[in-house]
């Protein structure tokens, strides 16, 4: 595969916009700091190896690629350790991080509203991080967590109300 002067300045654009989400989703579900990089990297990477399996008419490129990053984690889960095959499919370097960087992910991860999250009903939590933070739709999430779109909205909306009321409650 041959990537254009475009297509690498939209594949930048595409990397700034969800390395956060990304590092965050990671991060969230394992603990670590380090961990949430190598796997950021892992998916990033398998995604630009599967760019031409990319189907717009299934889905947003945020769901493929959360959708990829799922897989990871599924993988890593399993195998108890971070694959790092699509980077060495596709030539990458191994990453090196700072103690900076780590710090960095882990205050992404940190943020007092985040802090918030762990205070509100599991069901409403779960609903607001996929809405809100991982941007997924209504309707794929429906499917995830075996309801209704209305019930998912409902869960949001709750778990957004009570977050706003924790958010004044702790100024």
């Amino acid at each position: 595969m041959r990537i254009g002067l475009e297509d690498a300045q939209a594949l930048g654009v595409f990397y700034d916009r969800y390395e956060d989400p990304l590092l965050l989703f990671f991060r969230r579900a394992l603990g670590r700091a380090d961990l949430a990089a190598d796997l950021t990297a892992e998916v990033f990477a398998a995604a630009l190896g599967s760019l031409g399996q990319f189907r717009p008419e299934l889905g947003s490129a945020r769901a493929w690629l959360f959708g990829i990053a799922r897989h990871e984690l599924a993988q890593t889960w399993r195998r108890r350790r971070v694959e790092a095959e699509a980077r060495r499919r596709m030539g990458m370097e191994r990453i090196v991080l700072s103690d900076e960087d780590l710090q960095q992910i882990d205050e992404l991860a940190s943020d007092e509203s985040l802090r918030l999250l762990e205070e509100i009903p599991d069901d409403q939590r779960t609903a607001v991080v996929g809405r809100v933070l991982e941007e997924r739709d209504y309707a794929e999430l429906a499917v995830e967590l075996e309801c209704s779109e209305m019930v998912v909205r409902q869960r949001v909306s709750r778990g957004l109300r009570a977050l706003r009321s924790k958010l004044g409650g702790a100024q």
